[in-house]
């Protein structure tokens, strides 16, 4: 029977928990709002000490395959509890107010990231 050792859960990559924003615009907004809803959005992390990693792209597929989605965000988490955190957190509730104007349709998914 093998023991299990502290070198093999070092050698066991974190599991990260993702969590993937997609953002449809409504066709009347401007493109400053655009950029308030990326710097808003962006600011995030700095007011959210759950959030473990974050990064974020405009569409530039080829693929035609978008259906009008043209920003992408996805924030990482290490766990459960630290989504849970940041779902209602008043940082969080206050960027959602300044998107919702905007904002036609989102796509969210979160996973748990596998190699």
């Amino acid at each position: 029977m093998n023991t299990p050792s502290y070198a093999d859960d070092a050698a066991q990559p974190e599991k990260l928990l993702r969590h993937v924003v997609c953002f449809k615009f409504k066709e009347d907004a401007k493109p400053a709002d655009k950029q308030a809803v990326e710097k808003a959005f962006a600011a995030l992390p700095s007011k959210i000490e759950q959030i473990a990693d974050f990064e974020w792209g405009t569409n530039n597929s080829p693929e035609m395959l978008a259906q009008g989605y043209t920003h992408c965000f996805l924030v990482t988490f290490k766990s459960e509890a630290d989504r849970e955190a940041y779902l209602p957190h008043p940082a969080h509730k206050e960027f959602v107010e300044l998107l919702m104007p905007h904002l036609d349709e989102a796509f969210v998914i979160d996973y748990w990231a596998s190699k």
